[in-house]
């Protein structure tokens, strides 16, 4: 079986490192594109993971418009369906290369499954575009490989067939548990986890903040930033902002925070230097879906600045707590974090235990063996 994964921003590569090298164990044929829609992040990821793309579409531009995306990942990926004709599509989440890929697959004849499937807001403004990707990509695919019940269960109120959804957790957390133990070991060393061990006071606790997402552009994000100074008035706190390179975001944070007392604002940081950060944190504010599944592997509680998750597991478990972008309950909850936290007294994620990337290379080789045998596969 020839198997293509795409994928094109950081997130992603995250997601599908682990299934790549567990494909790959099983001796079979992995091709690997990448449409780069995010490039250095993303390059960063697959550096870490020593993953190099047969396919590398370097589709990003500054300021590139989604539409303008959308139509190029639709015609370069044509292109290498055609030469590689694989059996079957990897596509991951929420992104426009998943959507894109997945319709292009779809116009081919050629199957696809779809990791991380099932999770859902119904609003499709929040979070833009990534929920009506999702939704566009579960009609074009052939198998669903859901993280939680939850996304199970949207799916199958959905009308998507029972016999084509497989429940595996989540693969970020295979990828967590294999870079903790990488950055464990006393012979790796990171130029910038030495440079942070010495910018970030040892004595104080961490409040962690990532914020990037579109729709907390200006004021959601003014917002924010002034909760945190609210925050770093605290002589307990040290804030640390790995803040994030699109333009928006950056003047924004520059503006309100730099230069200001017990906040520590640094460039984009690579993956094991942010699991890092994770570990060294006390809470972590964040807009960002994948660290809502991390956290609880960590045991750091997490503030959400959205108004509604894709990933209500982690809420409903009380890993997580949707703040929106009030200022005023944003200063509440991270004070009361910071004086009252003693811990979770549930510890097991929601989003699962390590084996994600087993389950679903079990599943396909189970297919695999079963279409070859003309069987049916359930």
């Amino acid at each position: 079986m020839k198997i293509l994964l795409c994928f094109g921003t950081r997130p992603e590569a995250i997601k599908m490192a682990p299934l790549y090298y567990e494909l790959k164990s099983k001796q079979l044929e992995v091709i690997v594109c990448v449409t780069a829609q995010h490039r250095q992040m993303l390059d960063q990821v697959l550096d870490f993971f020593e993953i190099v793309p047969d396919y590398d579409l370097d589709l990003m531009q500054a300021n590139q418009s989604l539409n303008k995306l959308s139509a190029k990942i639709l015609c370069k990926i044509d292109e290498v369906l055609i030469i590689e004709k694989p059996d079957l599509i990897l596509v991951h989440g929420d992104t426009t290369t998943s959507s894109m890929v997945a319709l292009a697959a779809f116009h081919l004849g050629i199957k696809v499954g779809h990791v991380e499937a099932g999770l859902r807001t119904y609003n499709k403004k929040a979070p833009f575009p990534e929920e009506i990707n999702r939704q566009l990509t579960s009609r074009l695919v052939d198998f669903h490989f859901t993280p939680t019940v939850q996304a199970t269960q949207n799916l199958l109120n959905e009308g998507i067939l029972p016999k084509s959804i497989i429940e595996t957790g989540n693969t970020v957390i295979d990828a967590l548990l294999w870079t903790i133990n990488k950055i464990s070991k006393k012979d790796y060393h990171h130029p910038e986890i030495e440079k942070l061990k010495k910018e970030i006071p040892s004595k104080k606790r961490i409040v962690l903040v990532t914020g990037h997402r579109r729709e907390n552009f200006e004021s959601g994000l003014r917002n924010l930033c002034e909760a945190l100074l609210k925050i770093s008035e605290r002589e307990d706190v040290t804030i640390v902002y790995p803040v994030h390179l699109n333009p928006n975001v950056k003047r924004i944070v520059s503006e309100l925070l730099s230069n200001k007392k017990n906040i520590l604002l640094i460039q984009p940081v690579s993956y094991p230097v942010f699991i890092w950060l994770m570990q060294q944190s006390f809470l972590i504010v964040t807009d960002s879906g994948g660290i809502q599944e991390e956290a609880p592997s960590l045991g750091k509680p997490v503030l959400v600045t959205r108004d509604v998750s894709e990933r209500p597991e982690g809420v409903k478990a009380g890993f997580s707590t949707l703040v929106g972008t009030d200022k005023n309950k944003i200063i509440n909850t991270i004070q009361l974090i910071l004086d009252d936290f003693k811990g979770f007294k549930k510890s097991k994620n929601p989003y699962g235990n390590g084996d994600t990337s087993k389950k679903i290379v079990d599943y396909l080789m189970f297919c695999n063996e079963n279409i070859y045998s003309g069987k049916s596969v359930k």
